[in-house]
């Protein structure tokens, strides 16, 4: 019989095609992934990673291991949504995945509330972006996750996947109070294609939206400032160093040196949470997806455009 552990430590070096990605994705560090292959190595009797030239590459006998654990995964999976539907009340780990400004405009009060629910379930965080997010569920590492997709850059989400749908954010311009455009109602991206922007570096959703945004008028935005975070680019616009876009979820007081003005069109990006099928009878996603929708703000804006929800 080999033990699950080991597997789960090669199907990672599988998926992220080295130890310390794998070391990375089960939280572990890359001496114990190693430990673990070598116990494996020696359970088989096969030797399961090429280390040649510096790089690690599977042996056919690795492939041939990580597919059965992928059976392996799928059938426990299973299972273990059929006993928590047997006893009728979520139970063991859940893992959810989430972008920054879910995690602090619902999702954490979401998982206090199904912590208090269900006293056997073992609720956990992890806050990545929505692209990342998709294949932390895909692969298992986490139960479900919040992401989204704007209105012009779609997320693909895999067939394996089901989707429910919680709501729409709209994001605003948010520029320095004593910025020339700070006295309008309402800005267009022409109005904002000489400007310096604080946004997302390549490759997340955000900067994709971002630059999409200002492909009709033939021109990219000048991002002069990489910031991951929106409250690190907060800090840049309250220094009066950029512009920059928004969301209403999660967004919390700005300073008073700090003016947000509404966009026309209007950028609205959809929040939905997604699982994978084959856990879709287990009582913990169904506990966890009642939670999220029971504090997703349905956000009402106040002049400034805050959620007053």
């Amino acid at each position: 019989m080999f033990d699950l552990n080991r597997l789960r430590a090669l199907r990672a070096v599988a998926t992220h095609g080295s130890v310390t990605g794998a070391a990375a994705a089960l939280g572990y560090t890359p001496s114990a992934v190693s430990q673990q292959i070598a116990k494996l190595e020696r359970e088989t009797g096969s030797q399961l990673l090429d280390r040649q030239s510096g790089k690690v590459e599977l042996t056919p006998a690795a492939w041939l291991l990580a597919e059965a654990a992928d059976e392996v995964m799928t059938v426990l999976e299973r299972t273990r949504s059929r006993m928590e539907e047997q006893r009728d009340q979520p139970t063991g780990r859940l893992v959810l995945a989430a972008f920054p400004t879910a995690c602090r405009g619902f999702a954490a009060a979401a998982l206090a509330g199904l912590a208090a629910r269900h006293r056997a379930l073992d609720c956990r965080l992890l806050e990545v972006d929505p692209n990342r997010a998709i294949s932390h569920v895909v692969r298992g590492e986490a139960d479900l996750a919040v992401v989204h997709d704007w209105h012009n850059t779609p997320l693909a989400v895999p067939s394996s996947l089901s989707v429910a749908e919680l709501g729409v954010d709209i994001a605003d311009v948010a520029l320095p109070a004593g910025h020339a455009l700070a006295r309008r109602e309402v800005l267009t991206p022409y109005d904002l294609q000489e400007e310096r922007w604080i946004g997302q570096g390549s490759g997340a959703m955000c900067h994709e939206w971002l630059m999409r945004s200002f492909s009709g008028l033939g021109t990219e935005p000048d991002i002069a400032y990489q910031i991951e975070e929106y409250e690190s680019q907060v800090s840049l616009l309250a220094a009066g160093l950029g512009v920059t876009m928004l969301p209403r979820l999660g967004r919390g007081t700005l300073p008073p040196t700090v003016r947000v003005i509404a966009m026309d069109p209007a950028p609205s990006r959809r929040l939905s949470v997604v699982w994978r099928s084959q856990a879709d009878r287990r009582p913990a996603i169904h506990a966890a997806l009642a939670e999220l929708r029971r504090w997703w703000p349905r956000p009402e804006a106040d002049e400034s455009g805050r959620s007053t929800a």
